[in-house]
């Protein structure tokens, strides 16, 4: 960037003050030599050597005035130019080093104007992408170790099968599927992340009632509930207008509540699900009864690898 965009701004300057010093050489020539010609003849002075004189030391004065704002105006121009594009070329050297997996890099802000905006908003996407990638090694660890157990208790009872130190009842084979189930649950929460990254390209809007997706989604979930033994309450009030949304999409996303409030809702717990009117917008509410959140939690339960 030094040798490509920084040269370029300094030789737009020296175009535009050479450019100048033609135009003003030009005009002592043909206008302020004429002029100087007949203010001579009018006083009755011999213009000849006078005007050469007058040519010459204009010229002479001009040709050193011109180099003295040549240099000064390329020594200002290169520092100031430098100092302005110092950040791009900083934000150059931390995304190689983002590209190469290093996220650290931070561009120091100098100035409040359009670059250094340019530079905090750069900061804020390094950090974010800092922050995204530490959530993802952490749930690669946490779900390898997810996996690890169910795995290993597979293990466990399919070598006692075989060295005939475990007896194959009906209760070791049931230990065994609850055991896959739950490795396929990990795998389906795994293609579930997969999956919502690609439906942001791929939404099909319909115009929906938000109570009847969460009321068909709710009888998927009864034999689960009931089985739970929990209360469900829902209270819907009338839909004014319909949702504009994807109806599959919102299904899963309703569908992933209820799963939460299932999981995490104590058994003879409850689950309300209702609506509220808020304006223009319509509020959906799902709460259980059960343990609560840690103020060192709350702010990550949205992150996706939390």
């Amino acid at each position: 960037m030094k040798r490509t965009l920084l040269w370029k701004l300094l030789g737009i300057n020296v175009i535009v003050i050479v450019f100048v010093i033609i135009v003003v050489w030009l005009s002592v020539d043909y206008l302020a030599a004429g002029y100087f010609v007949t203010l001579m003849e009018e006083y009755n002075i011999s213009p000849d050597s006078s005007h050469d004189m007058f040519v010459a030391s204009v010229h002479r004065y001009l040709v050193w005035s011109s180099i003295a704002a040549m240099v000064l105006a390329v020594a200002l121009g290169f520092m100031l130019v430098k100092r302005a594009l110092g950040p791009l070329t900083q934000m150059t050297g931390v995304a190689s080093r983002i590209s190469l997996g290093d996220y650290s890099g931070r561009v120091p802000i100098i100035t409040r104007d359009e670059v250094g905006q340019l530079a905090e908003a750069f900061n804020g996407m390094a950090e974010s992408l800092q922050h995204i990638e530490q959530l993802r090694k952490t749930m690669i660890m946490d779900v390898a170790h997810e996996l690890r157990t169910p795995l290993t208790n597979i293990q466990g009872y399919l070598e006692a099968l075989i060295d005939e130190v475990a007896t194959p009842s009906r209760k070791n084979f049931e230990l065994l599927l609850e055991e896959t189930m739950r490795l396929v649950h990990l795998v389906e929460g795994v293609l579930r992340l997969a999956e919502a990254d690609a439906a942001r390209t791929d939404l099909h809007k319909s115009n929906i009632r938000l109570s009847d997706a969460i009321t068909r989604v709710m009888e998927q979930f009864k034999p689960q509930f009931a089985k739970k033994t929990l209360q469900v309450e829902t209270n819907y009030i009338e839909d004014k207008r319909p949702l504009h949304a994807d109806l599959d999409k919102i299904s899963q996303v309703i569908s992933n509540l209820l799963q939460n409030a299932l999981q995490y809702t104590p058994e003879r717990g409850k689950v309300r699900v209702f609506t509220e009117s808020l304006a223009d917008e319509l509020k959906v509410v799902f709460a259980n009864t059960g343990g609560e959140l840690s103020q060192e939690d709350l702010p990550f339960i949205f992150e996706r690898f939390y």
